[in-house]
C-alpha cells in the first residue's frame, strides 16, 4: 500500500546521507508540470557539511535529483554518491 504525504509535511525535514552525514533541511520540491513527477528537491545546506558546501548553487541552495532519495520518515535519507546535480 502506498503512503501519500502532503508536501507541507515534508517542508523543513532534515536530510541525512546514507552514510549518516547531516546534509541540511528540505525547503522546496521541483515538480515537472507536464508529468507531475518530482524532478528534484531543494535543500538549505548544513554549513558544517563539506559536501553540501561543495554542491551549493548561486542561490545558496542545493538541488538534489529525486532519484537520490532512498527513504522518507522522520528524516529524508539520500544516496550520497548520486548527489552530483
Amino acid at each position: 500500500m502506498t503512503k501519500y504525504l502532503i508536501a507541507r509535511q515534508l517542508s523543513g525535514k532534515k536530510l541525512v546521507t546514507n552514510e549518516g552525514e547531516d546534509f541540511g533541511r528540505l525547503v522546496d520540491i521541483a515538480v515537472n508540470e507536464v508529468s507531475g513527477r518530482i524532478e528534484n528537491i531543494v535543500v538549505e545546506p548544513n554549513p558544517d557539511s563539506p559536501l553540501a558546501t561543495k554542491l551549493r548553487k548561486d542561490d545558496g541552495m542545493v538541488h538534489i535529483p529525486y532519484e537520490s532519495v532512498l527513504a522518507v520518515g522522520d528524516f529524508i535519507i539520500v544516496e550520497k554518491r548520486n548527489m552530483t546535480y
